[in-house]
């Protein structure tokens, strides 16, 4: 397939820039797969498309305050920081801006008091401009990281991090700190949405997948099959996986919240004795999903409307089919949706 099949129109006006007054009060949109129809709701209403006894898995993996500013100590030139994966102990793999302006043995100050320093030991990956840094401070590493750093908020959105930021940026259930980049599907939970769903009989059941920089990465192939992903680090404790297993062999639907946790089930689903089920552990997933792929264990999902020709909007058209997710975008569109991270919401089901 081509990557030019997966283009759609987006006017800019559309980009959401700020979240919802409320996280539940957002737009949802219900793709029906049986009837081919499409509803227009709000998110709160999703209540009234999960059933008892569905198993609705969500990441609960936490944005880290991954965005630093300091000056190089020789030059006091401004320098920018993105952590993108903890490598070891307090070594790190992070883009550096400029990059011209930093080598290997080139420290950056990160705190007016210069107890919080990053040393650039050389590149990780030159194609993509990644270096290896390791920090020097005091203290323990992510208090001092919130207490200085920023919300990496996506490139998409064009203003500087605000204050509620480093709560909206966050599902209500995060508890994991590894992620660069919001499971953004689950920012329109509330705690007490999630109360009710609990009430209705419906299995809530965590993975962990530290979303990574590449989610951001534009395909830059013309044929689709030719990308490769980036990997991603997921977790799945045993008992989540009886959770989801067991749901799978009473014939319960298991819907996945965003297409990390998507990723991260169809990563772990092993065949059984014929049935596919979720194997528990720590692993790591460049799992690529595009049209043409059999879902295993995944029924329906919650998402939000993404890029043009990015790999998710490849993910969900995999769900359904190309032809009608592009014709719900278009309807989105129109309806003026808000799209990206801190955009509406589509239900798949």
């Amino acid at each position: 397939m081509r990557l030019e099949d997966f283009d759609y129109e987006l006017p800019r006006e559309l980009i959401a820039q700020t979240p919802s007054l409320k996280r539940d009060e957002c737009r949802l949109m219900v793709l029906d797969r049986a009837k081919n129809t499409i509803e227009h709701r709000h998110f709160y209403d999703i209540l009234e498309y999960l059933h008892e006894g569905d198993c609705l898995v969500v990441n609960d993996s936490r944005v880290i305050p991954a965005r630093l500013y300091g000056i190089k100590e020789k030059t006091g030139a401004h320098i920018e920081l993105l952590l993108i994966k903890r490598l070891e102990g307090d070594k790190w793999e992070s883009l550096v801006k400029p990059g011209k302006r930093l080598k290997e043995g080139d420290t950056v100050v990160l705190d007016e008091n210069k107890l919080f320093k990053a040393n650039i030991l050389g590149f990780k990956d030159k194609e993509n401009g990644t270096r290896i840094i390791e920090f020097e401070y005091e203290g323990i590493f992510m208090e001092r990281l919130e207490e200085i750093g920023s919300m990496p908020l996506p490139p998409y959105i064009e203003r500087d991090e605000g204050n509620d930021d480093k709560e909206r940026y966050q599902t209500v259930y995060s508890k994991v700190d590894g992620s660069v980049a919001a499971p953004t599907a689950g920012l329109h939970f509330t705690e007490e949405l999630l109360e009710k769903v609990r009430e209705k009989g419906v299995e809530i059941a965590y993975v962990t997948l530290h979303v990574g920089i590449g989610t951001f990465r534009p395909v830059k192939v013309d044929n689709i099959e030719d990308h490769k992903m980036h990997f991603e680090e997921y977790t799945i404790e045993t008992e989540t996986a009886e959770t989801i297993n067991r749901a799978i062999r009473e014939g319960r639907r298991i819907i996945s919240v965003g297409t990390t946790s998507t990723r991260t089930l169809e990563s772990a689903a092993k065949q059984v004795d014929g049935v596919w089920q979720i194997e528990s552990g720590h692993s790591s997933t460049g799992i690529f999903i595009y049209p043409g792929y059999k879902y295993k264990v995944v029924d329906g999902l919650i998402t939000n409307f993404h890029l043009p020709k990015s790999t998710l909007i490849m993910l969900v058209s995999a769900l359904y089919d190309r032809e009608h997710i592009l014709a719900a975008y278009e309807e989105a569109v129109r309806d003026r949706y808000k799209f990206f991270s801190y955009g509406d919401a589509m239900f798949i089901k």
